[in-house]
C-alpha cells in the first residue's frame, strides 16, 4: 500500500485477524462515514493476495464499482476484473474482482473466491445470502457505517467495532457539526410502513406550501450562505424545494437516481466551485460521495436510525477551512432518535424485539430544543450553547413524605470502544511485563464491573487512561502491602 493506516484502521485489521483466528467466517466491521472504509478494505484484499486468495469486493451502487477500482488502483493493486454489465474491465481470470451485486444477482455462476467483501453490509442481498448458504467454506467480510439493520446476525456472526464517529471527531477524522430544529411537521397522521414512514402520505405532510417556505427562509437566515446538500421526500417535494430557492436568489440544482452520470459530474463539479449553492436530491447522495458539504438540510423525516446517520454522515467529512458542519433538521429526527454521535448499538440484530432492559442502545438521552434560536443541546445541558439563552430552572429537589430526594441524571455509560480499548491495553501488560490474565481480568471488572466478556483478545498498546488506571492501581497495592508490612 502507499498510504499509512490511521490507528482505528490498524485496529480493525487486528479485530479481524483476532475475529477470524478465533474461527468466525461472517465478521461486519463497523466503520463510521470518515473512517476510510475503502483503504481499510484494499489492506485486506492485500492480505488475502498476500496468502494467495482470490478476492471478490461487492457494491451496491454502479458508480461504486469505478471509484473503487481507482481506488484499488492507487494502492497499487492493479490485477483487477469488473463484473458490472459489460465494463471495459471485464475479465473473471483476474484475483481481486470488483463487482456490483445487482450485475451478480444476474448471473448464473458466481465468481471463485477464497474471501468476499460485502460493502454496505447492512442491506439486505438475497444473492449474497444464498452464496453465504451455498459455500460456507468461504469467508464474508461485512463493511458497514450502520451495522443494525433487523435480522443481520442471521447471516452475520461478529460484529467489530473499531472506533465510533464520536471517537473520530474528537481525533478530527470528522467535523463537528451543530444541530437546529427550526421547524417541525406533524407526523401524527403518517402510517408506518416496513418501519419506516409511507412516503407517499409523508411527500404531502412535507409538501404543504408554508413548510417547504419555510425550509428555503430558514437556510436563508441560518445556512451561513454554506455549500448545502438537501434532502427530500420524493421527486415532486424535491422539485418544489429546488423551485423555492431558485425563486430566493439561490442557485440549485437537482439529483434523482434518474440523473445521467455525466449530469452528476457537472452539478458537483459546479458544487465545488460554488456556481451551486444547494443541491436538493432524491435519496442518492447517502453513501460513496465525497462533496465538501459544510451544510445540511433534513427535509425527509424518517424513524430508521440506518438512514439518519448515513444522510448526517454526508456533512461530516472535513475539509481545508472547515471548522464544523451545520445541521438543519425539519423532520424532528434529531429529537426522536438522538444526535448521531449517541446512536450505537454492541451486538447484531437477531430479530428479536427490543425491550427497554435488553436494548443493544447504549445512549437513551435524548437532545431538546432551545426555545429562544432552535438549537438542538444534549440532554442536560441548561444555557444554550449557540445563543446563551438560559430558561429559569425549576428546582431539582423534589419533596416527598418525610424526605428531601435530589433528582439526579442518568450516569453516560461507557462504549464498547472503549472497553475494548481498556481490554486490549491490559492484555498488553499481560504480553510484556509477563502479568497473569487473571489480573487483566479483575482490573476490567473493578473499572467497569462486570467481566470482560464478548470481547476480542487482542493486545494494543494501552491509552492514557489504561496507562492511568494500571499506574494507580500499582500505587494502591504498593501501599497497601506497606501497611501490612508495617503491621
Amino acid at each position: 500500500m502507499n498510504r499509512d493506516l490511521y490507528p482505528h484502521q490498524v485496529d480493525a485489521l487486528n479485530m479481524l485477524r483476532a475475529a477470524l483466528a478465533a474461527g468466525k467466517r461472517r465478521p461486519v466491521l463497523q466503520l463510521p462515514t470518515g473512517a476510510g472504509k475503502t483503504l481499510t478494505a484494499t489492506a485486506i484484499v492485500e492480505g488475502a493476495r498476500r496468502k494467495g486468495n482470490a478476492v471478490v469486493f461487492t457494491v451496491p451502487a454502479i458508480e461504486l464499482v469505478d471509484q473503487t477500482v481507482k481506488t484499488f488502483g492507487a494502492e497499487g493493486i492493479d490485477q483487477i476484473g469488473v463484473i458490472q454489465a459489460d465494463h471495459i474491465l471485464t475479465d473473471w481470470r483476474k484475483p481481486v474482482q470488483v463487482a456490483s451485486v445487482q450485475t451478480l444477482a444476474l448471473r448464473q455462476q458466481l465468481p471463485p473466491a477464497a474471501v468476499v467483501i460485502v460493502d454496505e453490509a447492512h442491506r439486505t442481498y438475497r444473492v449474497i445470502e444464498r452464496w453465504m448458504a451455498d459455500r460456507p467454506d468461504l469467508i464474508f467480510i461485512g463493511l458497514s457505517a450502520t451495522p443494525w439493520a433487523r435480522g443481520m446476525a442471521w447471516h452475520w456472526d461478529a460484529l467489530l467495532i473499531p472506533t465510533t464517529m464520536s471517537k473520530l471527531i474528537d481525533d478530527g477524522y470528522l467535523a463537528p457539526f451543530r444541530v437546529f430544529g427550526p421547524s417541525e411537521p406533524d407526523l401524527s397522521s403518517v402510517r408506518t410502513v416496513a418501519g419506516d414512514y409511507d412516503e407517499g402520505q409523508l411527500a404531502d405532510v412535507m409538501g404543504e406550501p408554508k413548510l417547504t417556505a419555510d425550509i428555503v427562509a430558514t437556510w436563508l437566515r441560518q445556512g451561513e450562505n454554506r455549500p448545502t446538500l438537501c434532502f427530500a421526500v420524493d421527486r415532486a417535494h424535491a422539485r418544489k424545494l429546488q423551485d423555492e430557492f431558485q425563486a430566493a436568489g439561490m442557485p440549485c440544482a437537482y439529483i434523482d437516481g434518474y440523473t445521467e452520470k455525466p449530469e452528476r459530474e457537472a452539478i458537483r463539479n459546479a458544487f465545488h466551485y460554488g456556481q451551486v449553492k444547494v443541491v436538493v436530491n432524491v435519496g442518492v447522495l447517502t453513501t460513496g460521495i465525497d462533496w465538501d458539504v459544510r451544510c445540511l438540510i433534513l427535509a425527509r423525516p424518517t424513524k430508521s436510525e440506518i438512514l439518519f446517520v448515513q444522510i448526517v454522515g454526508r456533512a461530516l467529512r472535513p475539509a481545508p477551512g472547515k471548522v464544523d458542519a451545520l445541521i438543519l433538521d425539519h423532520t424532528g429526527a434529531t429529537q426522536r432518535l438522538g444526535f448521531v454521535t449517541d446512536i450505537h448499538h454492541d451486538l447484531l440484530d437477531d430479530g428479536k424485539p427490543r425491550t427497554s432492559r435488553g436494548s443493544r442502545k447504549t445512549v437513551e438521552r435524548l437532545p431538546g430544543k432551545c426555545p429562544s434560536c432552535s438549537y438542538l443541546k444534549p440532554a442536560g445541558v441548561h444555557k444554550c450553547p449557540s445563543c446563551g439563552f438560559a430558561p429559569e430552572r425549576q428546582s431539582p429537589i423534589e419533596a416527598r413524605e418525610g424526605e428531601l430526594v435530589q433528582l439526579r441524571g442518568a450516569a453516560k455509560k461507557p462504549s464498547r470502544p472503549e472497553m475494548q480499548k481498556f481490554w486490549s491495553g491490559l492484555l498488553w501488560y499481560c504480553e510484556t511485563r509477563g502479568y497473569k490474565r487473571g489480573w487483566a481480568s479483575n482490573q476490567y471488572r473493578e473499572k467497569f464491573g462486570v467481566w470482560p466478556r464478548s470481547l476480542h483478545d487482542v493486545s494494543t498498546p494501552p491509552d492514557a487512561t489504561c496507562r492511568g488506571w494500571v499506574v494507580a492501581a500499582q500505587i494502591r497495592y504498593r501501599k497497601g502491602r506497606e501497611k501490612r508490612d508495617a503491621a
